[in-house]
């Protein structure tokens, strides 16, 4: 089941409200064979995730199917790139998954013996049978709180994000499981930052999306993210605002502090591998920008939104580069 997102966290009877972890969502199906991940998109996760099959394998009987996020932590915050790490680590992957664990934190159960399929009893029914389920589980398998108090959501907001928590999800209690519907509301934590744009996809005349950075400790320009695709005005206020790269002295070379192309591997995304070809500009613009907390690496992963040009600001006034977004 997905969500759609929403602009404010809806208050009423009869709803609840969960977390929205930042991890890698996941089914879980614990057959008498043993146990198979799966992903959002239907890939098999198992192989990488040696832990988590072994804790669902103690955690609950055959014919149970468990939904829920694959996290993992790195002192006190989730970090999604430990996750991207298990599909590439090869003869490391038993080594890399006792570095750094991985917990399964399970919001939902879709069959349970002896009845089968639970799709379409009531959330408020399945999640009483989940928490007897995962009464005697191990520590990797952990249940996702749950509130009916709009003024506990709140509080997540404003305390767990720091955590990795990207927002709140809202359910209905009485609601029906429905595979591949957008029945649920997912809000996302968002706050409000600058950054230097220091390229753009498209051309300087015509902007399609922003490449914003911010200067390190030693006055570098490092790429942090993407914004998502301008509207027509912003491109036309962007286009009078931004000039082509200049040489550093009189006569010199032009130079520019990110390569041509951005290499794949900046955008941590590994649905688009590819290398991306963009137009280098003058880094002195100072962009409004909206952001999530899925910052790692010092990159934002997600889009962020671009809001307005701040022409107040240099691009020594923006936040140094630092392990926090704000």
């Amino acid at each position: 089941m997905l969500a759609v997102a929403v602009d404010a966290v809806p208050e009423g009877a009869g709803l609840a409200y969960e977390p929205k972890w930042d991890g890698w969502r996941a089914l879980a199906f614990r057959s008498a064979a043993g146990v198979h991940l799966q992903s959002r998109a239907g890939r098999d996760l198992s192989t990488y995730f040696p832990d988590i099959t072994r804790a669902v394998r103690a955690a609950v009987p055959p014919g149970v199917v468990l939904d829920g996020e694959l996290v993992a932590w790195e002192r006190e915050r989730t970090n999604f790139a430990l996750l991207q790490r298990r599909v590439t680590a090869g003869r490391q992957l038993l080594a890399t998954a006792r570095r750094h664990p991985a917990h399964y934190v399970v919001f939902d159960v879709l069959s349970a013996p002896p009845g089968g399929p639970l799709l379409d009893v009531p959330l408020a029914d399945r999640r009483a049978l989940l928490v007897d389920l995962l009464a005697g589980a191990p520590p990797a398998i952990t249940l996702s709180p749950q509130t009916t108090d709009v003024a506990q959501a709140a509080e997540w907001l404003g305390s767990w994000t720091a955590a990795g928590v990207e927002g709140v999800m809202i359910k209905e209690l009485g609601g029906r499981y429905e595979a591949g519907r957008r029945g649920w509301r997912k809000f996302r934590a968002y706050c409000t930052t600058e950054a230097v744009i220091g390229g753009v996809t498209g051309t300087i005349d015509a902007p399609e999306s922003a490449l914003v950075g911010r200067l390190d400790r030693r006055g570098r320009l490092r790429y942090t993210g993407r914004t998502h695709p301008l509207g027509e005005g912003q491109r036309r206020e962007l286009s009078a605002l931004l000039t082509p790269p200049r040489a550093r002295r009189p006569g010199g070379p032009v130079t520019h502090p990110w390569p041509q192309p951005l290499p794949a591997a900046w955008s941590g995304q590994l649905d688009r591998p590819e290398p991306l070809r963009y137009t280098q500009v003058e880094p002195i613009v100072v962009a409004e920008i909206e952001v999530d907390t899925a910052y790692e690496h010092h990159r934002w992963r997600h889009g962020v939104r671009y809001l307005r040009p701040r022409l107040d600001l240099s691009a020594h006034d923006v936040p140094l580069l630092l392990d926090e977004p704000g």
